[in-house]
């Protein structure tokens, strides 16, 4: 009941575009998923994920505890890919983290999303470093275990967990970093569908996210703005 009244305060379907393409998308997801005969367990996170980026557009706090829980269904379709890393990705790493990020950003609640601050630039600098050392390592040891696609799926799970730790600890970077994490998950699939044009269904749901994240990255500069604006006032 707490979570349909947050839902309801948060006006997460006051967005006719995103209220529109959401059951567009969904159907989309269906008839392509019957045609390409997709298991049904590979499309059940998609479905869900779906309601996890509308409450992203939103900066809802309760998208991550959603998403977490949703991560473990993927793990099944990323290793039918031969994409090891993103589900290692899933299972040991976006799964605890977005859990964690509901438990952070509920202590630090403001309306129904959390309280949002900024890198410093030391910090920013840290992040570059480790990300370029980070993604080295990654590629060496999928490149070892003949992964698929090493080089995207490499790009791609490191700059989702990037974006998960700024999420967890809600450092507004986090919004800039989804754009192009949307993007890379627009091309994997793409590479994907080569192999397995089934994937499909995939394709047509982060093209939906692409434009939920786009959305989000407004809120959350919408609520950091506010925020500041409220500290000056006191």
């Amino acid at each position: 009941m707490r979570f349909l009244q947050d839902l309801k305060k948060n006006k997460i379907f006051a967005n006719p575009i995103l209220f529109i393409l959401m059951p567009i998308t969904a159907v989309a997801i269906t008839i392509t998923g019957i045609i390409w005969k997709q298991s049904f367990i590979r499309i059940l996170p998609l479905y869900i994920s779906l309601t996890v980026m509308l409450l992203q557009s939103r900066a809802n706090r309760y998208a991550p505890l959603i998403g977490g829980l949703n991560s473990i269904l993927y793990i099944f379709t990323y290793i039918y890919l031969g994409l090891y890393a993103s589900a290692a990705y899933a299972l040991l790493f976006s799964f605890p983290v977005q859990l964690l990020t509901f438990v952070r950003w509920s202590k630090r609640a403001y309306k129904n999303s959390t309280r949002f601050r900024s890198m410093t630039q030391k910090q920013r600098i840290i992040l570059l470093l480790a990300f370029a050392a980070s993604f080295c390592i990654i590629f060496a040891i999928l490149s070892v275990l003949d992964s698929s696609y090493q080089f995207v799926d490499s790009l791609s799970s490191l700059t989702g967990a990037v974006v998960s730790i700024l999420t967890m600890f809600a450092f507004v970077e986090y919004t800039w970093l989804m754009i192009p994490n949307c993007i890379l998950g627009i091309i994997l699939n793409v590479m994907t569908m080569i192999d397995h044009p089934e994937q499909i269904t995939y394709l047509i749901y982060s093209v939906f996210s692409l434009v939920c994240v786009t959305r989000g990255f407004i809120s959350v500069r919408n609520l950091y703005k506010e925020q500041k604006e409220r500290e000056k006032s006191c």
